[in-house]
């Protein structure tokens, strides 16, 4: 079985190298074929992108409460569910706030979640080398959610999901772009003198789409294809019918069994967006940005539950 995990996760990290690179590639195609500016195909990739993404987060319950009684198994899903609805209220009504909050619990989650990944693939290959972990997870998480919100092409994006946030970093943008890419380009150079090429490659590809793809597409397709399917690979070492699977060498099998379980909060989260947005002049902008507003809060309680499968990974 050991050989077997490490197949299927560096199959599930070259998957996620190939999309980010091909969301770069679309990225600088579509921008001088249409109009850069234009929105309506920036959506329309942004929302697949996030449909891939959306079922990784589903199967919380089944990751902490393995074996709970479905008494227990209940309470827990009310009060999941409860903590989502206060963030989503909270992003709703506090929208600079509480999007700003929420930008930070995503970059410390994903910084974590991508380094309990790599983890996962380390101690069953035995590297000479550690990863350098103080700069690899600050860097893999703000990277990918600060720098597409603060480039020149945030105000348009924001204006289109609500205008509202268009200043949330209250004049300070160059600042933090600057900050956040010079980090990024540390962290690279700390990856390669500590001879982790890999994990270089990974940081250059995630600070080459925010610099590149529009903001929409940027998280998207990061959130979607990047940390969603790691995510997902690490769940399969969990789920009882996956690791079953990856023990007779069933890899495909193995991932698929934890995606589809979650599938059902796929079409759960497009019903919600689409109710709230029913009242919303422009649907497709204001259905996109519904579906963020349910994703983040969604994060909110995922954060919490899935802390102690990071640091299990990490220690």
């Amino acid at each position: 079985m050991r050989e077997n995990v490490v197949v299927l996760f560096k199959q599930v990290r070259q998957f996620s190298t190939l999309a980010v690179a091909t969301g770069i590639l679309l990225s600088l195609i579509f921008s001088q074929v249409l109009d850069a500016s234009s929105m309506g195909w920036q959506v329309v990739i942004a929302v697949i992108a996030l449909a891939i993404g959306i079922p990784h987060g589903a199967l919380d319950h089944l990751v902490t409460l393995p074996k709970a009684q479905p008494k227990k198994m209940a309470i827990f899903i009310v009060v999941y569910v409860a903590v989502a609805v206060v963030a989503v209220v909270g992003i709703l009504k506090f929208n600079v706030f509480g999007f700003i909050i929420v930008l930070f619990m995503s970059a410390i989650h994903f910084g974590i979640g991508d380094a309990a990944f790599i983890s996962e693939i380390d101690k069953r290959t035995e590297p000479e080398k550690k990863l350098n972990r103080w700069f690899y997870i600050p860097a893999a998480g703000f990277t990918p959610v600060f720098i597409p919100l603060v480039n020149s092409a945030s105000t348009d994006a924001l204006a289109s999901v609500n205008p509202a946030l268009i200043n949330w970093h209250q004049g300070f943008d160059s600042e933090i772009l600057v900050i956040v890419t010079a980090f990024a380009i540390v962290s690279i150079g700390i990856m390669l003198i500590g001879k982790r090429y890999r994990e270089g490659l990974d940081l250059t590809l995630l600070l080459l789409l925010a610099h590149v793809a529009p903001p929409l597409i940027a998280f998207a397709v990061y959130f979607g294809c990047w940390h969603a399917m790691r995510h997902t690979a690490r769940l399969t070492l969990s789920l009882p019918r996956s690791s079953e699977s990856l023990s007779k060498g069933l890899n495909r099998k193995a991932f698929t069994s934890a995606v589809i379980p979650g599938l059902p909060a796929l079409l759960g989260t497009f019903v919600v967006a689409g109710l709230l947005t029913l009242s919303g002049r422009d649907f497709t902008d204001e259905f996109f940005w519904m579906a963020l507003v349910v994703v983040w809060a969604l994060t909110v309680p995922h954060m919490v539950v899935t802390a102690k499968l990071d640091r299990a990974a990490l220690t």
